[in-house]
């Protein structure tokens, strides 16, 4: 017989602590949104910000505050200056929100400068990147967009396969455009406006019964505020790398939640159990070993890239360590509970489905 990490017929109680997994996710979300609000939004990296940042290699080991001293005479507005990559690489990231200069002038000012400040220590300008406020506001409302549509299809897809909903998904997506188009009259910024359309994609999955979806929407939008909420209390850039990094936790944490869903509608058919909670509990329980194993091999790999990979994806990296490890809770505590916590209450089996889930 071969290794398992769960042995078979387990019956670990993961509905029983439901209620301890929602009191944990609602105060991680909370301790986010709260960092959030005290420092006005996540920190915006280049892509998103507009500005300038140069990549400089020195020779020798040299500090922050020299090199802040050096580039004192410049003036250069929001200037933050920070290491980049192993400290034995001696690399450091320039950023400044000056975006009047050209790139060109703004790289002999800079070499002039460290020119000055280090005439005995030998560096060299690596990168330098360059990008306008309104090219970054594009992108910020670009990134929000590719985000939203992705939860959008997500729901529809489920509603459709785990539901046979086709037409109630096609009218929730109207109803999403109609709530949409009623918030652009209302003139709110785009950040607004994609909050608000991701509580109305829920308020409607509500509104319609498609509860397989409500709970695949709910887990996503559950790990992307964690994510985010924690690159804003270590205060790291959120880019467009970043962005990268939260659709695929979307497409991983959904390939997880589509296993479970799966074999709960499969035991559902086969009438495992009278009680949904109980079926669900099986299920969760069934495909745990599959769920802990994939994981499990995706975090390796992606710790291979968060130490080995280099400064560069080094955030990157981070946040798929994030998405890994909350989107496998997601799908075991978050979005199968919900499923039951929004099916009908009735005590036969039969009711006991979820909404649209054909009887066998």
């Amino acid at each position: 017989m071969g290794f398992q990490i769960i042995k078979p017929n387990t019956k670990y109680d993961i509905i029983g602590l439901r209620k301890i997994a929602f009191m944990l996710s609602g105060i991680l979300i909370f301790i986010g949104l709260a960092s959030l609000v005290v420092k006005g939004g996540p920190k915006y990296g280049i892509d998103f910000a507009g500005g300038i940042v140069v990549q400089v290699k020195f020779n020798e080991d040299v500090k922050v505050q020299e090199i802040k001293s050096s580039l004192a005479p410049l003036s250069l507005p929001g200037l933050v200056v920070q290491r980049f990559g192993d400290k034995g690489a001696n690399e450091f990231l320039l950023r400044t929100s000056q975006g009047t200069i050209k790139a060109e002038d703004i790289r002999l000012q800079v070499t002039d400068a460290l020119a000055k400040g280090f005439d005995k220590t030998g560096f060299e300008i690596q990168r330098l990147e360059m990008v306008g406020p309104k090219v970054g506001a594009d992108l910020r409302s670009k990134a929000l967009e590719a985000l939203f549509y992705a939860v959008l299809l997500i729901a529809i897809y489920i509603s459709g396969r785990f539901e046979q909903r086709w037409m109630t998904a096609g009218i929730m997506a109207g109803g999403l455009a109609a709530g949409i188009y009623v918030l652009q009259l209302l003139n709110m910024p785009t950040t607004y406006l994609i909050i608000g359309a991701l509580f109305i994609t829920i308020a409607l999955c509500w509104y319609l019964k498609l509860t397989y979806a409500l709970g695949a929407v709910v887990a996503l939008i559950h790990d992307l505020m964690i994510t985010v909420g924690i690159f804003s209390l270590l205060d790291k850039d959120f880019d467009l790398t970043i962005v990268a990094a939260l659709l695929t936790i979307l497409g991983y944490s959904l390939n997880d939640t589509i296993i479970v869903f799966d074999r709960i509608r499969e035991n559902i058919h086969a009438k495992t159990s009278k009680d949904l909670g109980e079926t669900i509990n099986t299920s969760i329980n069934q495909t745990l070993s599959r769920t802990l194993l994939t994981s499990g091999t995706t975090l390796l790999v992606v710790l291979a890239l968060y130490f080995f990979g280099g400064g560069v994806i080094h955030d990157f990296a981070f946040a798929l360590l994030i998405g890994v490890v909350v989107g496998t809770y997601s799908s075991i505590y978050v979005a199968s509970p919900i499923l039951l916590g929004f099916s009908k209450p009735d005590q036969n089996a039969r009711d006991h489905e979820p909404a649209g889930v054909p009887a066998s």
